[in-house]
């Protein structure tokens, strides 16, 4: 049996945040509003990823959500007069193992290609950061432009505030199916980038964790998680027989992409469905297989991949 990692073992999913901003940039609300919003959404942890500025300060301790140490650093692609640009949330472990300081600043700048945007990467990647592609219909990048980046750990599939103010970023799964078909091992996360208080608390990642910082990394690292806009995934895995399980929320469809192969259902009578089964198809040019939930008001739950190569 394959199961995927978030729902191995005993712990309770925990719900996260890893994108959003304050006043500490170009957000519309204070740390401490923004944290108390999660808190009162039930949230077990968040990121505060102001712009080029990084953070490890907790400015609502009494909230009981654990903040995640982060920022958001981005680049400017040269002579294109649209947006146009590489941006990444980059997470990491708490002092002393974070090299970064509180409050440390990031300049602007310019980068011709993803090529040359690689080198921020490396240097993330080197001081223990976790690295997250983020928006690209809003950044303006076809996945050509991108997809040569190395060791990103996931992209987002969902960003709150580029579809409620752009109406993009909305489902970026044909996306995250050209990279992982090319075989790169990349996880897709729902994030909400909120800037205005409303567009915070709408996207988010489930983690297979403990409640601690070093934990949630490891688990974010493995893809011991899922991405949701609402839906609940509480098992997805490939029997001995070869035949692919879900275990959600109330929903109206599901959709099983396995590489190259996609597959709709629905069930017969039009009832809400909670479980669902195909037949996983096992061939050299399938490399993946996947879960998409998506509910009657349309909201939708991504799983991670199971990756086929250990059933071969």
């Amino acid at each position: 049996m394959l199961r995927q990692a978030a729902f191995e073992g005993e712990n309770a999913l925990l719900k996260g945040g890893l994108h959003c901003h304050t006043t500490r940039s170009d957000g519309k609300g204070t740390p401490e509003e923004v944290i108390a919003m999660h808190a009162q959404h039930g949230y077990d942890f968040l990121a505060l990823t102001d712009h080029r500025t990084y953070n490890y300060k907790d400015y609502l301790p009494e909230s009981g959500v654990l903040i995640i140490p982060g920022m958001e650093f981005d680049r400017t692609i040269t002579n294109h007069h649209r947006v146009h640009c590489f941006h990444t949330v980059w997470i990491g472990p708490e002092k002393p193992e974070n090299p970064y300081e509180q409050d440390q600043p990031f300049q602007r700048g310019y980068v011709q290609d993803q090529y040359e945007f690689q080198q921020f990467l490396d240097e993330a990647h080197r001081n223990k950061q976790l690295t997250i592609y983020c928006h690209p219909q809003w950044s303006g990048t076809f996945a050509r432009e991108f997809e040569r980046l190395q060791g990103n750990f996931a992209m987002e599939l969902w960003n709150s505030g580029c579809v409620m103010e752009n109406g993009v970023d909305f489902n970026n799964g044909p996306l995250w199916d050209e990279l992982l078909c090319q075989g790169k091992r990349i996880f897709g996360v729902a994030t909400d980038d909120g800037h205005a208080m409303e567009q915070h608390c709408r996207g988010w990642v489930r983690v297979n964790a403990q409640k601690n910082v070093n934990d949630i990394l490891r688990a974010l690292r493995e893809g011991a998680f899922y991405a949701s806009t609402g839906p609940e995934i509480y098992d997805f895995y490939i029997d001995d027989s070869k035949v692919a399980h879900v275990k959600c929320s109330p929903c109206a469809t599901v959709k099983f992409f396995c590489s190259r192969v996609t597959k709709l259902l629905r069930s017969e009578d039009g009832s809400p469905i909670t479980e669902m089964a195909m037949e996983c198809p096992v061939r050299d040019d399938l490399f993946y297989l996947r879960v998409e939930v998506t509910d009657a008001d349309g909201h939708v739950a991504w799983s991670n991949p199971i990756f086929l190569e250990e059933m071969k």
